[in-house]
This record gives C-alpha cells, sequence and structure tokens, in this order.
C-alpha cells in the first residue's frame, strides 16, 4: 500500500457524508412543506365543520321563528312574498 488508497477512502467517506446530509436536508424540507400543507387542510377542515354548525343554527333559528310566527297566526314570510294575481279582463278592442 502506498498511502494513496487511505486517501481516496477518506475521500468516499467525506463526499458520502455530505451525501447523505444534502439527502437528509432534502428530506427534511419535504417533510416540512408536506406537514404545513396537511396543517393547512385541516384547518380549513374545522372552518367548514365551524361554518356547518352556523348554518345548522342558523336553520333552527329560521324553523323555530316559522314556528312561533305560526301560533301567533301571522302570516309566512313566503306567503307575504307571493305576487299577487291581477283579475282577468277580456280585450275589447281585439
Amino acid at each position: 500500500m502506498d498511502g494513496h488508497d487511505g486517501d481516496n477512502s477518506k475521500q468516499s467517506t467525506g463526499d458520502m457524508t455530505v451525501f447523505v446530509q444534502n439527502l437528509l436536508q432534502q428530506m427534511q424540507t419535504r417533510f416540512q412543506t408536506i406537514l404545513n400543507k396537511v396543517c393547512l387542510v385541516l384547518d380549513k377542515a374545522a372552518a367548514l365543520d365551524e361554518m356547518g354548525n352556523r348554518i345548522d343554527e342558523l336553520e333552527q333559528s329560521i324553523n323555530d321563528l316559522r314556528g312561533e310566527m305560526g301560533q301567533d297566526g301571522a302570516p309566512t314570510p313566503s306567503a307575504s312574498l307571493k305576487p299577487k294575481e291581477e283579475p282577468k279582463t277580456t280585450d275589447d278592442n281585439a
């Protein structure tokens, strides 16, 4: 052995160390990106759940109001919004 094999071995080990460190850094960056995306999706899902709950509460409030209006004998909002039919007349000029 002339000593050059030892230098090559040290160079190969150093190259491999750098390669592994770079690979681990890339994996960590990708993992962090995926984790951020998952957190964003979970935040959106929680917001959608909250919105769904609010819509359910609003529906219940509307139904409660309709029930109260029906008990008081007041017309329902949909009945007061219907267009009134005009009496039909015959056109004498035709």
